[in-house]
C-alpha cells in the first residue's frame, strides 16, 4: 500500500474553557465562556483526563488532542475509510516486515522545534514501547513489536517483528511530539504540530487552544477555540439555543437543543463487558442470561438514540460480520437459564455490581437502571455504581483494581474509528487485551490469524472471530450501536461524521457568515 499527496485540511482543537459544574441553575444571560466572535465555544459532558498523546485513543481525550494539538503519520477519512497522508506524504512495503515512510517537509513542533524522522521515531517507541503503559499500546499494537528508525531527516523505516498488513493503518494512532516530551512519563500538556497548541488549561474550570501560527497546512477558521464542560445535555443544549456557546456534543433528543439539533451516525457501539473469571459470571449460562434479559429496542426507543447490534463493530469495518443478530429481548429464557445454573451449584445470588459512567452517553443512569431491572427479573441480584472518568478508567484498564471487587459488569462504549476488527478484537477480547477482563485460547488463536491475514480473508477470518465470541465464549452484552447528536449556533458550519466523538476535527469547523 502506498499513499501520496496533500492531506484534507486537518481539523482543528478547540480550546476548552471549562466551567465548574452548576447543575440545576439557568444559563441564560452573559456569556459564560467569553472569547469574542473569532472563538469558537465548545461544551463537552465531561472534562478530558488528560491531553497526553498517547492516550489519544480515549474518547474524553481524543476529542480534543488528536489533529487538533498533535498529527500522526497517516491518517483515515472516516466517511470514506481511505488512508490518507497527514505527517507522511507517502509509504510502502519494502518487505513482509518493513515499511518505509517519506515525511512531510516544513512541519515545525509548537515549541519551533522542527518535525524529522527522529521525532517520529521517538514518538513511535515512546507510544509502543516504554513503561508509560499508553493506551494506544494495548489498543493498536497489543503484543504487536516493532522498531522505528530514522534513515535520514525525512525517512523513516518501521520494522515488524511479524507481517503486518495494516501497520500504516495502525500508525495514525501514534500522535508525533518532539524528542523533548518526556519518555518516562505522561504529560499533561502535549507539544504538537496541529493546528491549536494549548494555550491554557485552568483543570475544572476551562480549556483554551489557539491558532498556531506556524502550521504547515491550512490555517483554520477560528483563531482560538475554548472549551467547558456541563454534565446535564439539558444545560449543554441551552447554552447553545442562548447563545452562550456554539457547539455542544453527547446530547439526547429531549434535551431541547430545537431546531440547533444535528443527528448523525457514529461508530460507537454501548456493550456491558461482563467479567467471567468470577461467580455467577464465570458460568456462560448466567452471561446469556444477561443478554436475554435486556431490552434493547426499548433502550433505543425510550432512554438513547441508536440501533440494536450484536457485535462491537458498525457496518463498514473489516471484519463486521452481517449474520450476527443482536440478541432478543427473552426474558423467560433468561430467568430459564439463571435457574438452571442455581440447580446446578452457580452462586446466583451473589450481587452483581453495574460499574457506570456518568456522561458515557446521554441518559447513562437511566439506560443502567432499565439494564439493571431486567436481570433482577431474571433472577440476579444486581447494584448499580456511578462513576466519574477517572474512577471508571481504573475498571477500563489493565491493572484492574486490587482486592476483591466481586462480580462486575462495566458500562462501556467503543468506537472502531480505524476502520479495522484488529483495532477490537485484541484488546477488548484478547486474553492479555489492555480492555479485556476474559479469553480464551481458541479465540486468541482465532484473532492471531486474522490479524495476519490481508483482503477477503482478513474479512472472513475476523467475521468468524466475532461469530465464536458471540456463540462460545460470551463475554459481552453488546447492546446498540450509537446514533450522535450535536447541537450548533448559527455562526458554525459543520458536517459531523462518524469519528466525531472519538476526534472532533476543529478544522473541520467554518464560519457560517
Amino acid at each position: 500500500m502506498t499513499g501520496s499527496g496533500l492531506s484534507r485540511s486537518r481539523p482543528i482543537v478547540a480550546s476548552l474553557a471549562v466551567l465548574l459544574a452548576a447543575s440545576g441553575c439557568s444559563v441564560a444571560g452573559a456569556d459564560p465562556i467569553g472569547g469574542g466572535p473569532d472563538t469558537l465555544r465548545i461544551v463537552l459532558p465531561e472534562e478530558p483526563p488528560t491531553l497526553e498523546p498517547c492516550d489519544a485513543s480515549l474518547t474524553a481525550t481524543g476529542r480534543v488532542t488528536r489533529a487538533n494539538i498533535t498529527e500522526a503519520l497517516t491518517e483515515r477519512d472516516p466517511s470514506s475509510g481511505r488512508l490518507e497522508p497527514a505527517l507522511a506524504t507517502k509509504w510502502a512495503r519494502e518487505s513482509a516486515t518493513s515499511w518505509t515512510f517519506t515525511l512531510r517537509r516544513g512541519v515545525t513542533f509548537h515549541d519551533g522545534s522542527p518535525f524529522t524522522a527522529a521525532a517520529a521515531a521517538f514518538s513511535v517507541k515512546r507510544a509502543t514501547d516504554s513503561g508509560i503503559d499508553c493506551n494506544v499500546d494495548g489498543y493498536i499494537f497489543a503484543d504487536s513489536e516493532l522498531t522505528a528508525t530514522p534513515v535520514d531527516d525525512t525517512t523513516l523505516r518501521v520494522t515488524t517483528a511479524k507481517p503486518d498488513p495494516i501497520l500504516p493503518l495502525r500508525l495514525c494512532f501514534v500522535e508525533i511530539v518532539p524528542t523533548s516530551t518526556d519518555p518516562d512519563s505522561r504529560v499533561r500538556e502535549p507539544v504538537g504540530t496541529g493546528p491549536y497548541r494549548i494555550d491554557e488549561w485552568n483543570q475544572g474550570r476551562y480549556l483554551r487552544l489557539k491558532r498556531f501560527p506556524g502550521y504547515w497546512g491550512k490555517a483554520p477558521d477560528f483563531a482560538a477555540a475554548t472549551y467547558v464542560w456541563r454534565a446535564e445535555g439539558s444545560v449543554r443544549a441551552a447554552m447553545v439555543t442562548n447563545s452562550e456557546a456554539d457547539v455542544a456534543i453527547g446530547l439526547a433528543p429531549e434535551d431541547g437543543a430545537g431546531d440547533r439539533a444535528v443527528e448523525f451516525a457514529t461508530n460507537e457501539v454501548s456493550y456491558l463487558r461482563m467479567d467471567a473469571t468470577k461467580p455467577p459470571l464465570d458460568d456462560i449460562r448466567v452471561r446469556q442470561a444477561v443478554n436475554y434479559a435486556i431490552d434493547r429496542e426499548g433502550l433505543v426507543t425510550a432512554v438513547f438514540a441508536g440501533r440494536p447490534t450484536g457485535q462491537l463493530v458498525a457496518k463498514g469495518v473489516t471484519g463486521h460480520n452481517p449474520r450476527l443478530r443482536p440478541w432478543p429481548y427473552d426474558p423467560e429464557r433468561a430467568r430459564e437459564l439463571v435457574a438452571e445454573a442455581r440447580a446446578d451449584g452457580v452462586r446466583t445470588d451473589t450481587t452483581l455490581t453495574i460499574i457506570g459512567r456518568n456522561g458515557i452517553y446521554p441518559k447513562a443512569a437511566e439506560a443502567m437502571e432499565v439494564v439493571q431491572d431486567g436481570l433482577i427479573k431474571a433472577g440476579l441480584k444486581v447494584r448499580i455504581k456511578m462513576l466519574d472518568v477517572n474512577a471508571w478508567l481504573e475498571y477500563l484498564l489493565r491493572p484492574f483494581p486490587a482486592g476483591d471487587t466481586g462480580p462486575t459488569l462495566l458500562q462501556a462504549q467503543h468506537g472502531n474509528q480505524a476502520g479495522d476488527a484488529a483495532f477490537t478484537m485484541a484488546q477488548i477480547y484478547g486474553s492479555e487485551g489492555a480492555q479485556s477482563s476474559y479469553g480464551t485460547d481458541a479465540l486468541d488463536t482465532l484473532i492471531e490469524q486474522a490479524e495476519l491475514a490481508s483482503g477477503a480473508k482478513r474479512q472472513k477470518a475476523f467475521a468468524d472471530a466475532f461469530a465464536h465470541q458471540n456463540d462460545k465464549v460470551v463475554r459481552d452484552a453488546v447492546m446498540a450501536n450509537m446514533t450522535g447528536l450535536l447541537a450548533l449556533s448559527p455562526k458554525v458550519r459543520y458536517r459531523p461524521d462518524p469519528s466525531t466523538n472519538d476526534e472532533m476535527r476543529l478544522a473541520d469547523m467554518r464560519r457560517a457568515d
